[in-house]
C-alpha cells in the first residue's frame, strides 16, 4: 500500500477518532447496515429519526416553535405531520434564519457554510460536525460500492478556493494533499495547449479514481480526444458532482478516461443525498434525509415514475432544521427496486435544477438539457447557454467556431427553440467570444430567471 494512503487510513484516521471524536466511519458503518434492511425496516427507522426531530424543532427551534402544542399530541405519523408544514424556500430561510438556529448553541461552536449563489444570493447556514461527517460518510459509502476507499488517490477537477491568500491555498493545498491524497486540477483554467501537462501530472501521482464538476471533467474529456491522447493509466470510476450530468458528457469521459463514470448527486445545503451503485442506479440515502417529490406548481406529492421538485429533511441536523427545505431539483422517483441488492430507494431521474426547467407558451415543462441534445449535433458552435427571462422571452449566447460556422445550423437552433417552447418566442441571440463559469466554477447552459409558482398551465 503506498504510504500516503497507508498513513491516511491507518494512522490520522485513527487519531482524529481518538482526539477530535470523529465518527465518520462509525457512520459509513451504519449507513452500510441500513442499506440491507427491509423497506419496512427503513421506513421504520426514518420515521423514529422524524419524529425525534420534530420533537425538538417544535420545541427549540424558533420557525418552529409555533406548531409545538399540536404536535406535541400526537406524532404517532410523523410524516403525515411533517406536510402540515409549510415548505422552506431558499428565500424564506435566507430572510430569517438566525430562527433556524438552535439557540442553546453558540455559532462560533459550529462550522459556517453557505452555497455557491449561482443563481442568485448564496444562502448562508451552519452545520455541526457530527451533520458534516454524516454527509462524508454518504460520499464514503457511495464510493464503497466501486471499490474505492478512504485515503485512496484522487485527482480533482474544482474551483479554486478564491477567498485564500497565497499563504492559505499552500496550507490547503498540502491539507488536500496530504491529509486526503487529493491533487488539485483548477476547473478555471483548463487550456487545450496544457493537456500534455497535465496529463503528465495526473500519470504521476497514479490516481484510483478523478472526480469534479460535470462541465469539467466533460471539457477535459473532449481535449484529451480532440489531442487523440488517452490517460494511460487505469481507473476505477470518475466521480461526476455538482451538476446534472448528461448522456454525451458521460460517453465522451469514458471513451477519453477508459473508466465508468458514477454520478454523484449532492448540494452544499443538503450534503450527499444520492449515489450511483454498479448496476448505474441511484440511490437516495434515505437513512440521512427525509424526502418529498412534489408538483412544482401545486405543491402536492407526486407518485413514482413522475418528475417533480425535491423537498429535503435532513434527519440529524439538530442545530440548524431545516423542514421540508426545497432545494431546487427536479428529480423522479423510480417505481421499481434496483438489482443491485442495495435498498435504499432509487432515483429514476436528476433533471437539475428547478430554475434550468423552461417553460413553454404552451404550458408544458422543457429540461434544459433538451438544448444540449440539439446543440452537440452541432458543429457550428463551440458552446452555448440560454436564459429564459419570461415564458415569451429568451436570450441565447452563441460561441461560433470560426471555420464550422454554417448560419443554417444556427436556424436549425433557432428553429428547435421556438419548437419546443413555442413558435412565438422571442430570441434574443448575441454572438460572445466565451461563456465563463459562474462564481462555484460551475457551468450553466440553461437559466430560467422568473419563478413557476404563479404560472398557469
Amino acid at each position: 500500500m503506498p504510504l500516503t494512503k497507508y498513513m491516511i487510513r491507518h494512522v490520522h484516521w485513527p487519531l482524529m477518532e481518538r482526539w477530535k471524536g470523529n465518527r465518520t466511519r462509525t457512520y459509513i458503518r451504519e449507513l452500510q447496515d441500513a442499506q440491507h434492511l427491509t423497506n419496512e425496516q427503513l421506513a421504520n427507522r426514518q420515521a423514529d429519526k422524524l419524529r425525534n426531530l420534530l420533537q425538538h424543532a417544535t420545541a427549540q427551534i424558533p420557525a418552529y416553535q409555533d406548531y409545538r402544542s399540536e404536535f406535541s399530541e400526537d406524532l404517532s405519523q410523523p410524516a403525515e405531520r411533517l406536510r402540515q408544514l409549510p415548505i422552506l424556500t431558499k428565500k424564506s430561510f435566507r430572510e430569517t434564519s438566525d430562527r433556524y438556529l438552535a439557540p442553546d448553541v453558540p455559532p462560533a461552536t459550529l462550522i459556517p457554510n453557505r452555497t455557491g449563489g449561482s443563481t442568485g444570493e448564496p444562502t448562508r447556514f451552519y452545520l455541526d460536525r457530527a451533520t458534516v461527517e454524516r454527509y462524508e460518510a454518504a460520499r464514503w459509502l457511495g464510493l464503497s460500492w466501486h471499490n474505492i476507499g478512504i485515503g485512496d488517490p484522487c485527482v480533482m477537477i474544482w474551483g479554486n478556493p478564491l477567498e485564500l491568500n497565497q499563504q492559505q491555498s499552500r496550507a490547503f493545498r498540502w491539507k488536500e494533499r496530504f491529509l486526503k491524497n487529493r491533487l488539485l486540477l483548477s476547473a478555471y483554467e483548463l487550456r487545450e495547449s496544457q493537456i500534455p501537462a497535465y496529463l503528465r501530472l495526473i500519470r504521476s501521482f497514479s490516481p484510483t479514481y478523478l472526480y469534479g464538476y460535470a462541465s469539467a471533467l466533460h471539457l477535459f474529456a473532449e481535449l484529451i480526444l480532440q489531442k487523440k491522447e488517452t490517460l494511460g493509466i487505469p481507473l476505477k470510476a470518475i466521480v461526476s458532482t455538482a451538476e446534472s450530468l448528461q448522456p454525451f458528457q458521460r460517453e465522451s469521459m469514458e471513451k477519453a478516461f477508459g473508466a465508468p463514470v458514477v454520478n454523484e448527486y449532492g448540494a452544499r445545503d443538503g450534503g450527499i443525498i444520492a449515489y450511483e451503485c454498479p448496476a448505474g442506479r441511484m440511490h437516495a440515502f434515505t437513512d440521512n434525509y427525509y424526502m418529498e417529490i412534489v408538483d412544482p406548481i401545486t405543491k402536492e406529492p407526486v407518485p413514482p415514475g413522475k418528475p417533480g421538485l425535491l423537498l429535503v429533511t435532513d434527519l440529524h441536523n439538530y442545530v440548524m432544521p431545516r423542514l421540508r427545505y426545497e432545494l431546487g431539483d427536479i428529480v423522479q422517483l423510480a417505481a421499481e427496486p434496483c438489482t443491485c441488492g442495495i435498498s435504499y430507494p432509487v432515483l429514476d431521474q436528476i433533471d437539475g435544477r428547478e430554475d434550468d426547467m423552461f417553460l413553454s407558451r404552451h404550458g408544458h415543462y422543457v429540461h434544459g438539457h433538451y438544448f444540449n441534445h440539439i446543440m452537440r449535433n452541432l458543429e457550428s458552435f463551440y458552446t452555448f447557454q440560454i436564459i429564459q427571462h419570461a415564458p415569451d422571452h429568451v436570450s441565447l449566447k452563441l460561441v461560433k467556431h470560426p471555420e464550422k460556422y454554417d448560419p443554417v445550423e444556427e436556424e436549425m437552433f433557432l428553429a428547435s427553440i421556438r419548437k419546443s417552447l413555442g413558435d412565438d418566442v422571442t430570441i434574443d441571440v448575441s454572438y460572445v467570444d466565451q461563456i465563463p463559469p459562474s462564481a462555484s466554477g460551475k457551468f450553466r447552459y440553461a437559466i430560467r430567471e422568473f419563478p413557476l409558482s404563479g404560472v398557469t398551465r
